[in-house]
């Protein structure tokens, strides 16, 4: 079986929203929902392991259930440390700490609290049965509104097409195949991508659907009002 990390990455800086991965969220710590999902599949995992510089949250990472051997040195928590580095260094501890090496690289943020325990096992059952024939799998949703009708304002103000000429009377169903984007829930790369190829992703990504109503990424007020809102629906 191949042996998989997962780590919960949780920073404590937040500048849109201060203290977001701790703030409640339906009841509990915005945290503590995917601590939840992954300890729910937990039997799949060489270990769950958090990533984070901030005591508070280690705290709150105890009360549900996680124990927390590991702290990101300072480096690591800036506003321009990359995942990439961040995501490296805990696989590396982990290695020289067990005297193993990992196959793949789970990662999950606190900011997709509606991604469950079911969508992780199906993302692990999607890589696995892709016989090694990809570098990664992340998580997609489909964009409600169409790269074909995007837009920008210019220079002087004024409304233009983003990158390509739209043609005027364009129908929705005519603007070509359906448009994904990922949706922050779920990224899975080999170990040997991410140390020897130093990638995230590498060059083969296995896309996984997930719908729009489990697909928030909390990066703003409205977005974490929203998913309290699809989450209470569900309940």
């Amino acid at each position: 079986m191949d042996r998989i990390l997962a780590i919960i990455t949780a920073r404590g800086g937040s500048k849109r929203l201060p203290g977001k991965n701790i703030r409640p969220f339906n009841g509990k710590p915005l945290l503590h929902w995917t601590i939840q999902a992954a300890q729910a599949c937990r039997e799949l995992f060489h270990d769950l392991i958090l990533s984070t510089d901030d005591e508070e949250i280690v705290r709150s990472a105890e009360k549900a259930g996680l124990r927390v051997p590991y702290m990101r040195p300072a480096e690591l928590a800036t506003d321009t440390a990359g995942s990439l580095r961040v995501v490296q260094h805990v696989t590396q501890w982990i290695e020289n700490r067990d005297k193993v090496q990992m196959d793949w690289i789970l990662i999950l943020q606190p900011t997709s609290p509606l991604r469950t325990a079911e969508d992780i096992r199906a993302a692990i059952g999607m890589a696995s049965q892709s016989k090694s024939q990809c570098d990664s799998l992340v998580s997609v949703s489909e964009l409600t509104v169409h790269p074909a009708f995007a837009k920008r304002i210019d220079v002087e103000g004024y409304l233009r097409c983003w990158s390509t000429e739209e043609k005027e009377g364009t129908r929705r169903q005519d603007a070509g195949p359906p448009a994904y984007a990922r949706n922050g829930a779920i990224y899975l790369t080999r170990r040997d991508v991410l140390v020897n190829a130093n990638s995230l992703y590498g060059e083969r990504i296995l896309p996984m659907m997930m719908p729009n109503e489990r697909s928030v990424d909390i990066d703003t007020e409205f977005d974490f009002r929203f998913a309290e809102f699809l989450q209470q629906q569900e309940q």
